[in-house]
């Protein structure tokens, strides 16, 4: 994608390799090809707008008129015809407004979708090594608070700035009918008004680009010490990561205190421009009915048109705002989209069991000490590895190794990531019925395989105990599952997926002991026939594992079997004899 991304600058997401943003050439070749399969709508709307802001164009002369005819002394019944075309008037405009505001949001929420589709598509295939390195909160910010921003422009920014701007450009038509001395006047205010624009331009589209970026390095910080805080306390990093997340709130109020002083300065310029502006058109109109050119109603008109102004030219440059935050979210959302897609059905299924074998694995985090060295794995294809350790031990991050998440320092590992699922404890029960929770694993399963794959976990029952059984609706705003049956839930996509290789880490950590037992139960099921490696919450399911790995300090201390290691008498024996004493 070569000129068509930017660089986010030095060191934006602390450390991070972050997505890419889209150049604006792209962000406009992107857009024009989502819009024009609907142009004719588009049109319609244009036309809408066009038709409502001429028709508005109608009030001030109407009310000039029947300035004029009170000045000359007529009769009442006069005014009548003016202020009755005025109503109509009145509600023309408005129902044109609303047909033109209602395309206008309609095309871009369809154009908003299809590219939101897009971006969701291409981050769920993006492998998990650049998913880990980008981070949980430059995606996040991007599928959130970009979509969201982009959103809010479609709705309300962008039929609004279509809206006054017809309006602006048909007002000073206007001014130039009643006279074009009255256009020269109000000409006045625009080379102050172009020069704010330019000016808040100029300085607010590098800091609201700066704002999401800043805001989904903070996010992500958040994400990182919240969620790896038992490694943060092992490895003694609590000062670290609080300066960390300090650096990075600090720049998000940095950068809202920059935006607040922009405001301020632009409209401080607004003012001076309106305020002059209106003088113009006042000492003009003055001028010109005094020497008899223009009739006090058509000086009045002029007035009120320019004053009218003032409400249109405001929103479009205050709207300037919204377009620009929207366009740093578009051109980071365009980014993401644009990365390449993966193949469909890329992940090995029903292969069988694969071998698995790292061969002196090395990792460390960045500005961290040396996480993994000189691992070895030769795990036999349908065998189950447990690992065991300490808290910092380096545990879940060789799961994340031979499950591809990471790329070692050194070293290799086989199979490839295609091969492999990873089941957390972390678990994601998505809103919808339970039976779209499991097909997300297999979109094409039936019922029956949803049901043998729920038997082989141990879920069946519960599931089909559920208000409705398999349809009932899950996740968010739904009927909510235990941790042991969302645990579960998770085990039987795994065996819907039907992996050669599965990485269970610590997937029973989350439940008691009676609800541990049943998942140790459900993991076992759900690892039959497939190559299985197991960081082991509880030694119980390492003693059922039919070989097992003791890492100490980023080192392979002890592996054999349950058997050979409790009768070496070494670390092992003692995890196990204080661990058994403990139950």
């Amino acid at each position: 994608m070569t000129g068509h991304v930017e660089d986010d600058g030095p060191d934006p997401g602390g450390g991070r390799a972050l997505l890419p943003v889209a150049t604006p050439a792209r962000v406009r070749e992107v857009v024009d090809a989502l819009l024009r399969p609907h142009r004719a709508r588009a049109a319609l709307a244009v036309a809408a707008l066009a038709g409502g802001a001429a028709v508005g164009l109608l009030t001030a002369p109407l009310l000039g008129r029947i300035i004029d005819l009170v000045a000359d002394g007529a009769a009442p019944d006069a005014a009548t015809a003016p202020a009755a075309i005025l109503v109509a008037v009145a509600v023309a405009q408005g129902l044109l407004a609303v047909l033109g505001v209602a395309q206008t949001a309609r095309v871009g929420e369809v154009v908003l979708a299809r590219l939101r589709e897009r971006l969701v598509a291409r981050t769920l295939g993006l492998p998990l090594e650049r998913i880990e390195a980008a981070g949980a909160g430059d995606i996040g910010s991007r599928v959130t608070e970009d979509v969201a921003r982009v959103g809010e422009a479609v709705r309300e920014g962008v039929p609004a700035l279509a809206r006054y701007g017809l309006v602006i450009v048909l007002t000073f038509v206007g001014l130039a009918v009643l006279d074009w001395r009255f256009l020269l006047a109000a000409l006045v205010a625009v080379p102050i008004q172009v020069l704010t624009a330019r000016w808040f331009l100029r300085r607010a589209t590098p800091v609201f680009a700066e704002q999401r970026i800043a805001g989904g390095a903070q996010q992500q910080q958040l994400l990182d010490t919240a969620g790896g805080l038992a490694t943060v306390r092992a490895f003694r990093l609590a000062e670290r990561h609080t300066e960390l997340v300090r650096d990075r709130s600090q720049r998000v109020v940095d950068l809202a205190m920059r935006v607040v002083r922009l405001q301020n300065g632009f409209f401080g310029r607004l003012n001076l421009a309106e305020y002059l502006g209106l003088a113009a058109v006042l000492a003009t109109g003055f001028l010109l009915v005094r020497a008899g050119a223009v009739s006090l109603g058509t000086a009045s008109a002029a007035a009120l048109y320019f004053i009218a102004l003032f409400g249109p030219l405001n929103e479009v440059l205050f709207l300037l705002q919204t377009v620009q935050s929207a366009g740093a979210g578009l051109a980071r959302i365009v980014g993401a989209a644009d990365l390449p897609a993966r193949e469909p059905g890329s992940v090995a299924r029903g292969t069988g069991p694969a071998t698995v074998r790292a061969d002196g694995l090395a990792f460390g985090y960045p500005d961290g000490p040396p996480v993994l060295s000189g691992i070895d794995l030769d795990i036999a294809a349908g065998t189950r590895l447990a690992v065991v350790g300490a808290s910092g031990a380096g545990k879940t991050t060789l799961a994340k190794l031979v499950a591809g998440v990471h790329q070692p320092d050194d070293g290799t590992v086989d199979p490839e990531p295609e091969a492999v699922v990873l089941v957390t404890q972390e678990v994601h029960v998505f809103a919808g019925t339970l039976a779209d929770d499991l097909r997300l694993a297999a979109p094409d399963a039936d019922g029956p395989a949803l049901r043998a794959a729920l038997a082989q976990v141990g879920a069946l029952d519960w599931a089909e105990a559920l208000p409705e059984g398999l349809q009932t609706v899950v996740g968010d705003g739904g009927h909510a599952l235990t941790a042991v049956q969302a645990q579960q839930l998770a085990l039987a996509r795994l065996v819907l997926a039907d992996p050669p290789v599965a990485v269970l880490d610590e997937a029973t950590a989350e439940a008691g002991s009676a609800g541990a037992r049943t998942l140790e139960a459900a993991a076992r099921r759900a690892l039959a026939g497939r190559t299985g490696l197991i960081v082991a919450h509880r030694l119980s399911q390492a003693a059922d594992a039919d070989r097992i790995l003791l890492l100490d300090g980023g080192k392979v201390v002890e592996q054999g079997t349950h058997t050979e290691l409790v009768a070496a008498d070494g670390p092992y024996a003692r995890l196990w004899t204080a661990w058994s004493d403990g139950r």
